[in-house]
């Protein structure tokens, strides 16, 4: 994909030069169009000669263009589709019958990469590729389907792209239909040409919304706060200037009954191994949810009982039902570390994002999943589901088909509304729980699930000795003993979030801000304004970290923000940074010509508030 011995006219390489690569801003459309004409018509013959010496088409102002330039000379671009446009190029060539990946997959169209003449044996075209690559990973992106010139084949074959078997002729030209896992270009990106990407790096002026590089194989979360306060903890007092407002740990303390027997005698607590299998933890949990011992097990958080559960009971052969969008572990462990045939249920916008009961009815009712997730509340919506409407789908369903039910944030609507008592005594139903959330346990990890006594059993069984450690059995003891501390601060939470959703309501520049139930809310930027990559970027400079929710879905367009609630004084500098953050960003959108600011072709400079 990427050569080494790519050489412009005067004999210099490429990357001699600052090679800048950027989304397209207004200025770009008309050099776009011409050149598409000079490529597309004048010299292949795609399209016949226009006497304007513009080519456009219908796309053109729903689509996005990245720009490679030097200086002020532009070298190239290539146009992406999103799938939320609802329509692609390819819908000129083939029917949704012939190509079903268009529907079926959401994928992300990439397209008329054009490069100028005295530029076409250097890596321009690859690094336009590679940056295509990118954007659509940032904006959740899991498919992309692009139309390669037979000629250019090779290229796209190197990239990892794959033939579909439908070749297209379009005037003079033959295309063949490519399309490929963006997880595996990735990979194959990164293995194949990693060293090369390193050393073009040097020389590149990268002004795209996303990192240059992938982060490190797992999951993405939150937590990027820790980069400010410094994961070696030499710099800890940095922790009382810092907003961690992008993970959804507790704004409050644990109750004072946890911070005192953690204190008690903090040195036996550290170098004194915890009951083995956390027996007092699971009697205490029986006791207060009214649940047999024998149907619990224990872990060191959540993500632990996810990785043992799925990884016993799940294999490449296992075909999944997610809800899209929804916590991206489950995504991660089923698709990427075991391998699973994953389909989504995808939440819509217009729905508020509310799961519709009669869809997941009619998804689940074929017994075709061996396994059904569920987040209620989900993560990241803050939408709820009524236990009433989950019951009645799940005894519905065929007997083969398991369901999977986080309540992690369930405390902040209701516990009645827990699935718990039918996970006991159904073999089909796990409820897994986390007791960080909800009681200010984060740092210590702790977390149970509930399942009928055999699936329980089977799974203490692979459970390591000392799951737990003994502050987290001792803090999480302690805290399920004082629920008056705890269903205050729950209650007050809510009035926190809605306080923080009035102050960011009040701000020129969102497109909707969205409650939920849970201890967060969403902020939504207007599909012409600045990318939710750009807001939490800037938020940055002001020690104030949000969520970037992009990289979870597609279906957030690149432009929502996940904020967790904090404290009254907290949530006021949130507010503040997003009012900063949207004022820089307005300015330059409406600055210089070669602003960093993703704007898509034949959107005008300014963006407008909801």
């Amino acid at each position: 994909m990427l050569g080494s011995e790519c050489r412009i006219a005067s004999g210099e390489t490429l990357m001699d030069h600052a090679i800048q690569l950027r989304a397209a801003t207004p200025s770009d459309h008309d050099w776009i169009h011409e050149l598409r004409h000079r490529v597309y018509a004048e010299e292949l013959g795609q399209h016949p000669v226009h006497p304007s010496g513009r080519l456009s088409d219908g796309l053109d102002g729903d689509n996005v263009y990245l720009v490679a330039a030097r200086g002020e000379t532009r070298i190239g671009f290539v146009s992406l589709t999103p799938p939320w446009v609802g329509r692609y190029a390819l819908d000129k060539y083939l029917t949704r019958e012939e190509l079903p990946v268009l529907s079926e997959e959401a994928p992300f169209e990439i397209r008329v990469l054009t490069v100028e003449e005295r530029w076409r044996s250097t890596v321009a075209a690859p690094l336009l590729m590679y940056a295509a690559l990118r954007w659509v990973a940032a904006r959740g992106g899991r498919q992309v389907v692009a139309m390669g010139r037979t000629e250019l084949l090779d290229m796209y074959l190197a990239a990892g792209l794959r033939p579909v078997g439908r070749p297209v002729r379009s005037g003079a030209v033959s295309f063949e239909v490519l399309s490929g896992s963006v997880a595996e270009l990735t990979r194959t990106v990164r293995e194949r040409h990693g060293r090369t990407l390193e050393r073009l790096r040097v020389g590149l002026d990268w002004r795209l919304d996303v990192e240059f590089a992938p982060r490190a194989d797992g999951c993405e979360h939150g937590g990027a706060f820790f980069s400010a306060i410094g994961t070696d903890f030499r710099t800890l007092a940095r922790r009382h200037e810092v907003v961690a407002a992008d993970v959804l740990d507790a704004w409050f303390p644990p109750s004072p009954e946890v911070r005192g027997v953690l204190s008690e005698d903090p040195g036996w607590a550290a170098r004194t191994s915890p009951p083995t299998g956390a027996e007092g933890l699971l009697a205490e949990i029986a006791g207060v949810r009214g649940l047999s011992v024998e149907s619990l097990v224990v872990g060191a958080g959540s993500s632990d009982l996810i990785f043992r559960a799925f990884g016993r009971w799940l294999t490449p052969e296992s075909r999944v039902l997610l809800l899209d969008p929804s916590y991206g572990e489950y995504a991660h462990v089923t698709e990427r570390v075991i391998g699973c045939q994953v389909d989504r249920l995808r939440l819509r916008r217009e729905d508020g994002w509310l799961l519709d009961p009669a869809r997941l009815a009619a998804a689940t009712g074929s017994g075709r999943y061996d396994l059904v997730v569920v987040v209620n509340p989900n993560n990241p919506t803050g939408r709820h589901a009524s236990a009433d409407a989950l019951r009645a789908v799940i005894e519905a369903s065929p007997a083969r088909t398991r369901w999977w039910i986080d309540e992690a944030y369930l405390g902040y609507v209701d516990p009645a509304e827990s699935l718990a008592g039918l996970a006991s005594v159904d073999a089909r139903v796990v409820v897994c729980t986390s007791l960080s959330k909800m009681y200010a346990l984060s740092g210590m990890r702790a977390a149970y699930l509930v399942a009928d006594p055999d699936t329980a059993g089977e799974l203490r069984r692979w459970t390591p000795p000392w799951p737990v450690s003994l502050p987290a059995q001792l803090a999480a003891v302690t805290a399920l003993r004082d629920p008056g501390y705890y269903a205050e601060r729950w209650a007050r939470t809510a009035v926190l979030r809605r306080g923080l959703a009035a102050g960011l309501s009040e701000l020129d520049g969102f497109f909707s801000v969205d409650e939920g139930v849970a201890n967060f809310l969403t902020v939504t930027l207007p599909p012409s304004g600045p990318s939710a990559a750009r807001l939490v970027r800037e938020c940055r400079r002001h020690d104030v970290y949000l969520r970037d929710l992009s990289p979870m879905s597609p279906a957030y367009e690149g432009r929502t923000v996940r904020v967790a609630v904090r404290d009254t004084a907290e949530n006021a500098r949130i507010v503040a940074a997003c009012r900063s953050a949207l004022d820089a960003l307005r300015a330059r959108a409406t600055g210089a010509v070669a602003t960093p600011v993703t704007v898509a072709a034949g959107v005008p400079g300014g963006w407008v508030s909801r």
